[in-house]
């Protein structure tokens, strides 16, 4: 089992606990905000397992009938997390609305504030594993699923914040704003998400940094290029262009340039598969 299925799986495991003490402690007090943060944890636990299931399907190599591998099937999954966290944030916004129109009892504020508390502790902690191992392994399914328990943990703490103001000044109205305000960070997140998700499924370039590397790498050996496509997939990334070569040069040189070309841009761009297309200089192509 990859480091990256074992994260995700670490994610299922701390997310199935919290649903659990976070639904209890809404129904044991009656407060709309810890219920609309067990419903936060519910597509988190959602996320998660989407994300666990994706991390294992994009690391299978590459066959007959996806050459390219499977690395988009982060990109998906990171889209369908992003509905998923919309809709939830439209759940809790109209039962915090329906709480403003018909309030009831809150009871056991302290039980409420102690379990938000323990939830922000928590994601805390798994959502910095998760955003380690999604650096280290450039997996958007973990930096989405890192994104949803870092958000949790801001309002997990707005949440047991605005209990305390409400077990201060018996201002029953606060339980829903507070699931309100969660809920607009919960839009913001997913607006976010979809954002990175939904570009490299468009085929969108590398980053500026990125490219900036390969013209570095062809340009200091004094050679001309153009013709430059770049796209990523999951975390694999890909580039092709025409390289200019002086039209006397013998194949086996013109062979190993190439092979000296790829071998240094994949040793400086993780996880990035180059195919060069040389041609004679004489063709004058404007560097790219």
């Amino acid at each position: 089992m990859t480091e990256k299925v074992k994260t995700a799986r670490l994610s299922i495991i701390s997310n199935s606990s919290l649903i659990v003490i976070k639904l209890l402690a809404g129904l044991i007090s009656g407060s709309v905000s810890i219920i609309s943060e067990a419903i936060h944890s519910g597509m988190d636990l959602l996320a998660a397992i989407i994300a666990f299931f994706s991390v294992k399907m994009s690391d299978i190599p590459p066959d007959r009938e996806h050459p390219y591998g499977h690395g988009k099937f982060e990109n998906v999954s990171g889209v369908v997390e992003a509905v998923l966290i919309f809709i939830a944030a439209g759940w809790i916004i109209y039962e915090a609305v329906h709480k403003m129109i018909a309030p009831g009892p809150i009871e056991n504020i302290g039980i409420g504030a102690a379990v938000m508390a323990v939830s922000a502790i928590v994601n805390f902690l798994v959502s910095r594993r998760l955003y380690q191992v999604a650096k280290k392994t450039d997996s958007i399914a973990l930096e989405a699923d890192a994104l949803h328990l870092k958000t949790d943990v801001y309002t997990s703490v707005g949440v047991a914040v605005g209990l305390s103001l409400l077990w201060i000044t018996g201002w029953k109205l606060l339980d829903p704003l507070v699931a309100i305000a969660v809920a607009l960070m919960i839009i913001r997140e997913s607006y976010l998400l979809l954002r990175n998700a939904f570009s490299p499924l468009l085929d969108s370039s590398l980053s500026e940094e990125e490219t900036n590397i390969i013209h570095e790498v062809i340009q200091k050996r004094g050679f001309s290029f153009h013709h430059l496509r770049t796209r990523k997939s999951g975390r694999y990334r890909f580039a092709d262009l025409h390289l200019e070569l002086p039209e006397n040069m013998i194949l086996t040189e013109v062979h190993k340039i190439c092979d000296e070309i790829e071998v240094e841009i994949e040793r400086r761009i993780n996880d990035i598969d180059i195919e060069i297309h040389a041609e004679p200089m004489e063709s004058q192509q404007i560097i790219s």
